[in-house]
C-alpha cells in the first residue's frame, strides 16, 4: 500500500482550567498559584519541558487577566503597564546580558506597583547560570511551585490530551499500554503521541494498540 505524504499541521492545545487534569504531582503547584498571596508578590513555576507549565500560566492569566510572554521577547517590548504578568522560559535567557537586563528591570517595574509576576522555568534559578548579579539574587529569592514528574494517572491524562490536541481519538487500553513502555517522563509522552501521529498519517491508518506495537513496542507484549 502507498504511504501518504504527512504534513507538519499546527496542534492546538486546549489550555482552560477544565482541560487541565489534577494528581499529586501538580496539586500543590496549582494551589499555589490559585492562592495568589505570593511573597513580595512573584512566583516560580519549575518543571520539565511538557510539564504543563504554559497550561498553568494560560489558565492564571485567565483568571487574573496577565499578559503572557517569553522571557527572551522582553528585549524587543517597553515596560508595560503595571498588572498581572507572566515571564515563561525565564532560565533560557541566562548569559544573554539584554535579556536578563530586561527581566530585571520588568521584575523591578513590577514590585515596585505590587503587581503580580510568575515566571515559569525547567530548574532553580541557582541553576541557571544567569550572570547579572541583582537579577540572579532576586530570582533566588522568588518563592517557588514545582511540578513533580508525572505519575500514572497524570502520565496517562496527558497522553490523552495530547491525543485530544491532534483530534485522534484513543482508546483507554491503548493509553494504559502506552504508559508501561514509554519513559517516564513528559518529553517521553510528546515524542511518543508525536511519533504515533506521524506513523498514522504516513500509513493512513488510525492510532491503534497494534500500529504501536509496531512503531513503539521494544517490549514483550504482556497485556493480552
Amino acid at each position: 500500500m502507498p504511504r501518504q505524504l504527512a504534513f507538519d499541521l499546527p496542534v492546538r492545545p486546549a489550555l482552560g482550567r477544565e482541560d487541565f487534569f489534577v494528581s499529586p504531582a501538580n496539586e500543590l503547584a496549582l494551589a499555589a498559584l490559585d492562592a495568589g498571596d505570593w511573597p513580595l508578590g512573584k512566583m516560580l513555576l519549575l518543571g520539565p519541558d511538557g510539564a504543563g507549565k504554559s497550561h498553568l500560566t494560560q489558565v492564571w492569566a485567565g483568571d487574573v487577566g496577565a499578559q503572557v510572554v517569553t522571557a527572551a521577547d522582553l528585549t524587543a517590548l517597553p515596560l508595560p503597564d503595571p498588572g498581572p504578568m507572566v515571564v515563561e522560559d525565564a532560565d533560557r535567557i541566562a548569559g544573554d546580558r539584554a535579556a536578563e537586563t530586561a527581566l530585571f528591570h520588568l521584575h523591578n517595574h513590577l514590585l515596585a506597583a505590587q503587581a503580580p509576576l510568575l515566571l515559569t522555568a525547567r530548574r532553580g534559578a541557582t541553576h541557571w547560570g544567569l550572570t547579572l548579579p541583582d537579577l540572579k539574587s532576586r530570582m533566588e529569592a522568588t518563592a517557588v511551585a514545582e511540578i513533580l514528574p508525572p505519575d500514572d494517572a497524570l502520565l496517562a491524562a496527558v497522553c490523552l490530551k495530547l491525543f485530544a490536541d491532534r483530534q485522534l481519538q484513543v482508546t483507554p487500553h491503548l493509553i494504559r499500554w502506552l504508559i508501561r513502555r514509554i519513559d517516564r517522563s513528559f518529553a517521553a509522552a510528546h515524542d511518543a503521541v508525536a511519533t504515533l501521529d506521524a506513523a498514522a498519517l504516513q500509513r493512513g491508518r488510525p492510532v491503534t494498540r497494534a500500529l504501536a506495537s509496531e512503531v513503539l513496542d521494544t517490549a514483550p507484549d504482556d497485556d493480552a
